[in-house]
């Protein structure tokens, strides 16, 4: 991505080819992610018929100064790039616009095209880049919270060791945050320690007056370098990691020594092993949690067509798994419990396929009764209270009725009979006696 270098290879194209030319057409793409806070009417009328004064950079972004303001402002992200037509500015892989490509790319952000016919155009492929109109560009953000460019105000050991001392973070970290140095990215701060031989995750605050000294003189001596050549990564000395960094894990090597990766201050980062090692109180901490952070692979059986996953993945990142398979332990156990209650008591089953099987029955069953001759519970209900009546008062005769109603349809009324008769006769509950029963039991007498 563009850094440092790449951002002054394009303002120096500009400042080379477009000073004291007037902008007589722009043309800028209605795109409110990369053109920022201006509509594209605004920003045109604002371009069109100014003259181009200077081309400005700090850190990471540039400004044209045009003759009054308000002037464009530049934030390369991704994969801005200058593109002018007819003068080769350096490109970077990220651009993806080629010589021989549409005029205008369809990529282009902002084109501008002067008095003498020179066309100018901000492309933008991935939409990272943003692009302001502002009166004054170093007074306002992003560039007012910008700390000292790394070519321009370059800091002495004192400082840089100074400013190192309050930092407990990682160097790397340290290195690509703006507000402390501005213009140097993940490709230059990874070179600028392999070349110093530090560890990317190497506190800064316990790093030596010495080695920040050594640091120091790397990041002037590889930005003055990228600066020197135009930004043309072919040129730059054979010796750096730069030209290793981006193969693969395991094909990565720099003068015989291989490259490993790893993630430092939330980038990708490119070191050497054996040469940049944590030190001091720290190396033992760090061997400590790389003991901690083995990650421990959990096998599967090929059946059940999961792949392996780590352990660590489980416990983290994994937990909604661990949720879904809860659930589904919780659903089986509701089943199993559901399925006991059907064979113990299908009247209180309505959770399933069964239960509603059995309820059906039971409403058949029960329009079936009712369509016979009324409610047989309540009839079964009175023939006992009458059986009871008959045996109080000493008549031995059987009711066959009765009886065959009861063991037909008043199975639990039966049961409760008998433990009402256990309890005694204060705990007995008797039921009226239908006039019918009444009836027929004083035609037998």
């Amino acid at each position: 991505m563009p850094e440092l270098p790449e951002v002054e290879a394009a303002r120096r194209a500009i400042e080379d080819h477009c000073i004291g030319k007037k902008i007589v057409k722009a043309i800028i793409a209605d795109d409110p992610k990369v053109i920022d806070g201006v509509s594209p009417d605004d920003f045109r009328a604002s371009l069109e018929g100014k003259t181009i004064v200077a081309a400005n950079r700090k850190g990471k972004n540039m400004w044209i100064e045009l003759d009054f303001p308000p002037f464009p402002t530049f934030q390369f992200g991704m994969a801005g790039a200058i593109y002018i037509k007819g003068v080769a500015v350096t490109k970077y892989k990220r651009s993806a616009v080629k010589d021989d490509d549409e005029w205008p790319s369809k990529y282009s952000k902002v084109f501008l095209e002067l008095d003498d016919g020179l066309e100018l155009s901000f492309t933008d492929k991935r939409r990272f880049a943003r692009v302001r109109s502002l009166k004054n560009p170093i007074s306002v953000p992003p560039i007012s919270e910008l700390g000292p460019d790394a070519l321009l105000e370059p800091m002495t050991v004192d400082e840089f060791y100074k400013a190192f001392s309050k930092k407990k973070i990682g160097v790397k970290a340290l290195l690509l945050d703006q507000s402390f140095i501005s213009g140097i990215g993940n490709w230059i701060a990874d070179e600028v320690l392999y070349q110093a031989r530090i560890h990317p995750m190497q506190t800064a605050s316990s790093i030596s007056k010495e080695d920040c000294a050594t640091l120091l003189k790397c990041i002037n001596e590889v930005v003055e370098k990228a600066v020197e050549v135009g930004a043309d990564s072919s040129r730059y000395p054979s010796s750096w990691i730069f030209h290793s960094r981006e193969k693969k894990p395991g094909k990565a090597f720099v003068d015989g020594k291989k490259i490993e990766f790893i993630t430092a201050g939330g980038r990708t980062s490119a070191f050497v092993p054996d040469l940049q090692k944590i030190v001091g109180a720290e190396s033992a901490k760090a061997a400590g949690k790389r003991q901690q952070g083995k990650v421990q692979r959990v096998e599967h059986n090929d059946s059940d067509g999961e792949d392996e996953e780590p352990e660590i993945e489980e416990a983290e990142a994994g937990k909604s798994k661990g949720k879904r398979r809860g659930t589904d332990n919780k659903r089986a156990s509701t089943n199993k419990k559901l399925k006991g209650s059907n064979g113990d008591n299908d009247e209180n089953d309505n959770d399933n396929d069964g239960g509603l099987k059995n309820t059906s029955e039971k409403a058949k069953q029960s329009g079936s009764s009712k369509g016979k001759g009324g409610n047989q519970e309540k009839k079964a209900r009175a023939n006992m209270a009458a059986k009871r009546k008959l045996e109080e008062s000493g008549d031995d005769e059987d009711d066959d009725g009765s009886e065959g109603d009861d063991d037909n349809e008043g199975g639990k009324d039966h049961k409760l009979s008998g433990k009402t008769k256990s309890k005694g006769k204060k705990t007995t509950k008797r039921t009226a006696e239908p006039r019918q029963t009444r009836n027929k039991l004083s035609n037998k007498h």
